[in-house]
């Protein structure tokens, strides 16, 4: 199954200070560690994802699941908050980084 990430307003200012390697190796490393603790498979191919912050998503294949996938994503979404923070300004906030929709 997929899973599209469509970054919110404020994920995709944040994003967009970063280069698509760097987005791809922060969810991989988020989602491996995740995946510890949850039972579920989600990998992040650099195959469909080579504008994520043009774009503003960033689309994983997810397999073998056996727990809320919805819960899985909101914990993911907090996770991958603190790297994506660092290089925002004082002024710049940053709620919710983005909307997991499930695309088949």
């Amino acid at each position: 199954m997929r899973v599209n990430l469509n970054f919110t307003n404020k994920g995709q200012a944040a994003i967009a200070k970063f280069t698509n390697e760097e987005l791809l190796e922060i969810f991989a490393r988020y989602s491996n560690t995740l995946m510890k603790k949850y039972s579920i498979d989600v990998s992040v191919q650099e195959e469909g994802n080579e504008a994520i912050a043009d774009k503003g998503v960033l689309t994983v294949s997810v397999d073998n699941v056996e727990c809320d996938v919805e819960t899985f994503f909101k914990e993911l979404g907090r996770d991958v908050k603190v790297p994506l923070k660092k290089r925002l300004t004082q002024e710049e906030k940053l709620d919710n980084v983005f909307k997991a929709e499930t695309v088949g």
